[in-house]
């Protein structure tokens, strides 16, 4: 392993990111707040403020359009949260869906085993105080209907992949695909994790972006590689540093039951490499279990080979909150940045890709004068009924304000002026990561937001 490997990632300064910087942050300026806050919160869940809700839905976006509309071979779905309880068993999750799980003696606390160190208790410090390891289920589980009784038990699901497998032959029929085609789909899932940690990085309730893209057995490597790459470059496109970045292949001895092959693609947080996205060759597991357990045909039948074969399956499945987190501790930066009287002080900024920035522009007239209004609200419209993502702001001064928009990540500001109103009707145009500016007409100022911010 390299020290690029090794060490957690630094802000633009050259110190290492503090995460408690970035959380502070998120809920200050309304992207991230603790779940249930009012009564103290409730470890494993959060809840996404204004801003936060529109990175999440920025970053949709940006995934189902790269996934789906910009391809002619993926269809997608919306199936249920709640399943028929045998969807789980085919799959293997009640069986199998477990993690081991020991109790400290000395303080209570419940870890997973696999991530104890040195036989050291990560919560007190205590050494050689755990219980025997046993297998704990991840999976919630609720009832149907009236009566709580082990008939009515059904389960949250933990994965969305089984909507998309359950569903297949409805997916085939109804949009007339052919092999090769995928599948996609957004959605909740729930894990009932031993021990929630580091953020939102791995907590009780979070979205999926999964695709199960069915080929024919035989083909399945060359659309293994060509995913990895899809998938890899798609963080590279919306800003993602290089360096924080790798593909890691799974060994053999951790490989899913399921799987041929697997890879991750791990970003550095600053507490080291985790999993953004898997990406895994599950062969012809899944529809060959559903269908044996279904007692219902999977099989696709070839009209131009007159073959008839189970498909194999490739699967990138990423995590929205996962993806969300990477691309705030990738963008969190600290320099400097002139004020108003051209002295050098340090500022927060967010460097989001303006493709995932929740506000694109942000209209701030120089002042609060009278005068200004008008026109700044006209400006803010203007900007509003072009389909920008817009945000008014004329509280305190100026320069507070540049700051606010850089710490929340707005890549541009349009400051109206006495000189916009009085003589020239232009407006200027400041950019959030160089902080130059210039000076458009009105006019012109719809089309040189999107020039600067990337979009038609």
């Amino acid at each position: 392993m390299n020290d690029s490997e090794r060490n957690p990632p630094s802000a633009s300064s050259g110190q290492a990111l503090d995460m408690e910087k970035l959380v502070s942050l998120c809920k200050r300026r309304g992207y991230i707040f603790p779940g249930s806050d009012l009564y103290g919160g409730l470890n494993g869940t959060w809840d996404y403020g204004p801003l936060g809700v529109e990175l999440k839905r920025n970053i949709k976006d940006a995934w189902w359009r790269a996934v789906v509309r910009e391809r002619d071979d993926v269809v997608g779905l919306d199936a249920a949260i709640l399943m028929h309880p045998q969807v789980w068993a085919a799959s293997g999750h009640v069986a199998g869906f477990t993690d081991p799980m020991v109790d400290c003696k000395a303080c209570q606390g419940r870890f997973r085993a696999d991530h104890i160190e040195e036989d050291r208790c990560p919560a007190c410090g205590a050494v050689g105080q755990f219980t025997e390891a046993r297998q704990f289920n991840l999976m919630f589980k609720t009832f149907v209907g009236p009566v709580e009784n082990e008939a009515a038990q059904v389960y949250l699901r933990p994965e969305t992949a089984q909507g998309i497998f359950v569903n297949f032959q409805n997916v085939l029929a109804s949009s007339r695909k052919r092999i090769p085609f995928g599948i996609a789909q957004i959605g909740k899932a729930f894990r009932n994790e031993i021990n929630p940690r580091n953020f939102t990085y791995r907590s009780r309730e979070f979205e999926q972006m999964e695709l199960e893209f069915f080929c024919k057995p035989g083909t399945d490597e060359e659309w293994h590689q060509h995913w990895l790459q899809e998938r890899f470059n798609w963080y590279l496109k919306l800003g993602m540093r290089r360096e924080r970045l790798r593909l890691r292949q799974h060994a053999v001895d951790e490989l899913s039951h399921y799987a041929k092959d697997t890879y991750d693609i791990e970003y550095l947080f600053p507490w080291g490499w985790g999993e953004l996205e898997g990406i895994a060759n599950r062969t012809d597991f899944d529809l060959k279990q559903h269908q044996q357990h279904s007692g219902k045909g999977l099989e696709y039948f070839d009209d131009e080979t007159k073959e008839h074969y189970i498909p194999y399956v490739i699967e990138p499945s990423g995590g929205v909150d996962r993806t969300a987190l990477a691309f705030l501790a990738d963008a969190y930066a600290e320099d400097a940045a002139p004020d108003a009287k051209g002295k050098e002080e340090p500022r927060v900024v967010l460097r989001l890709h303006p493709a995932l920035a929740p506000v694109k522009v942000a209209v701030l007239p120089l002042s609060r004068n009278e005068k200004l209004r008008p026109q700044s609200r006209e400006v803010f419209d203007l900007c509003r009924r072009a389909g920008i993502a817009a945000e008014y702001d004329d509280a305190q001064s100026i320069g507070r304000r540049y700051r606010r928009q850089d710490e929340i990540g707005t890549p541009l500001c349009v400051t109206v002026d006495f000189q916009t109103v009085e003589s020239d009707q232009q407006v200027t145009i400041r950019d959030r990561d160089s902080m130059q500016q210039v000076r458009v007409p009105i006019a012109g100022l719809v089309d040189a937001l999107r020039e600067r911010l990337g979009v038609d």
